[in-house]
């Protein structure tokens, strides 16, 4: 286990974010974990350290959104998600997280970029915001669930890419959330067999992570609270501005890796 204590003054604070995340808050919390962590130890560690802890999360949140679900979302995008995972194993040596970073963050900027400027538009000219679910769109979902099971497999950074095709969907909250719920169990679940096989799983990384698991237990419980009070007029607002600050941290990030 590690027993620095500067690397739990980075992780408590991380893990609390991303549990908030996972408890339906989702956005920039949900990237901040490794990055933070890395600030004391390696990004492949911290990496390793937080999958057994969002698998956790995963359980606590499957059973608060039990009876939420959008099932199309999820037969659209699961199955380029693994494709995306496997893309990400087989490529894990030659791909860098900052060149990911850089691509997800500029795709997430002009996506909530072009939702404010339309929600502004709308308001000029004194038209109603549109509120009601929107159709399918099958091949761009499986390329944004490809993108999300690589860039998730790559950094925990999966959220931005599945946002892109399902915010515009505009289903409600509950909903949203249940089905976001769902696919990163399922993405979490399906990286382990990979992080074992790459050696990203050790006696000292999974001893810290159960350390930090109660913490994410509560952190996981109070966002799902937060998020249930949360009315569909101000939730989609909420979630677009937190991509936006995603976007901004993911091409800081990979800016500064370059």
């Amino acid at each position: 286990m590690i027993s620095d204590p500067v690397f739990y003054l980075y992780a408590v604070p991380a893990v609390f974010l991303v549990g908030l995340s996972k408890g339906g808050l989702g956005g920039a919390m949900a990237l901040i974990g490794v990055p933070l962590m890395a600030l004391a130890i390696s990004p492949v560690q911290a990496a390793a350290i937080m999958l057994p802890i969002l698998i956790l999360m995963d359980i606590i949140s499957l059973w608060i959104w039990r009876r939420h679900n959008e099932a199309t979302t999820l037969r659209i995008m699961l199955p380029g998600a693994a494709l995306g995972i496997l893309i990400a194993w087989l490529t894990a040596a030659w791909v860098t997280e900052d060149a990911i970073r850089l691509i997800v963050g500029g795709v997430a900027l002009i996506f909530s970029a072009q939702y404010f400027w339309r929600r502004y538009q709308d308001r000029r000219a004194d038209r109603t915001v549109p509120t009601g679910p929107r159709p399918h769109r099958p091949l761009y979902g499986a390329f944004c669930g490809t993108l999300a099971g690589f860039t998730s497999f790559v950094s925990h950074a999966g959220g931005p890419p599945y946002q892109l095709y399902t915010l515009p969907l505009r289903h409600e909250p509950k909903a949203f959330i249940g089905a976001s719920v769902r696919f990163f169990a399922v993405v979490n679940a399906l990286k382990v067999v990979p992080y074992f096989a790459l050696g990203e799983f050790d006696a000292t990384n999974l001893k810290t992570a159960a350390v930090l698991l109660p913490l994410a237990v509560g952190a996981t419980v109070l966002g799902a609270v937060v998020v249930r009070r949360i009315r569909a007029e101000h939730f989609y607002p909420l979630m677009y501005a937190m991509v936006l600050v995603t976007a901004f941290k993911l091409i800081y990030d990979g800016l500064g890796g370059l």
